[in-house]
């Protein structure tokens, strides 16, 4: 039985920003394969789409209760965990980078976690900041409800230059400063992620509220997420 290709999965990508105080900062991408079927050839940040496997993983560390209410809003309940998980493993498939806390997993690992689950680690999901929301619109060949998160690369729980652990979705990853990143090939809504990325650089707190670009069939939305804080708790 085949899948529909053009639903909209939910989907976690992970903005890894290094030496946030240093003026100019560097953003972690690659470059998708020329065959891919979605943004071929283009520089993007790590990310995919939810596995359900995502949703059951123990987290070593919970997200915030802000980050938890915003992406809360207008989702199903308990969707807040399962894209905390796909970001971490999305990481960790596509860089070889580490967001966990050590530790032991209480049961066996579904089969798309046994890999990061063998380093000995947990998934960590209290340095994801969530910052942008949008939906790809139509008439694409994917479609995705994706979740932008920006973390600190002091979370990364390994080297930050080694990337010999990813798989081969992305080549040419590569720590990029802000200021060269618009001479790379990308996206258009990694180049308006990118303006809320830039904006918030020397911020470590959440935003007053998340960007979200929805688009329906209908017509296209620019929204803001604001969330009623919940407690910090898993």
């Amino acid at each position: 039985m085949s899948s529909d290709k053009t639903a909209i999965r939910n989907a976690a990508t992970v903005i890894v920003m290094r030496d946030r105080a240093s003026g100019n900062p560097s953003i972690l991408m690659g470059q998708r394969g020329a065959k891919a079927a979605f943004m071929p050839n283009k520089f993007v940040f790590p990310g995919g789409a939810v596995d359900p496997a995502d949703a059951q993983v123990p987290l070593g560390s919970p997200l915030s209760g802000i980050c938890r209410a915003r992406l809360s809003e207008e989702a199903p309940e308990g969707l807040h965990h399962a894209l905390a998980g796909a970001a971490v493993r999305e990481l960790w498939e596509e860089t070889g980078l580490i967001l966990g806390v050590p530790g032991d997993w209480p049961d066996a690992p579904p089969a798309g976690w046994r890999g990061f689950a063998a380093t000995g680690h947990l998934p960590a999901a209290h340095g994801l900041q969530f910052v942008f929301r949008a939906i790809t619109p139509p008439g694409r060949p994917r479609r995705f409800d994706a979740r932008f998160f920006l973390v600190d690369a002091a979370e990364v729980a390994n080297d930050l230059d080694d990337f010999s652990g990813a798989e081969d979705e992305l080549s040419h990853l590569q720590w990029i400063p802000l200021s060269e990143v618009r001479n790379f090939d990308l996206p258009f809504i990694t180049e308006v992620v990118l303006a809320e990325v830039a904006a918030r650089a020397a911020d470590p707190e959440p935003p007053e509220s998340v960007p979200f670009f929805r688009n329906d069939d209908e017509a296209s939305h620019f929204l803001r997420l604001r969330g009623r804080p919940m407690p910090e708790t898993g």
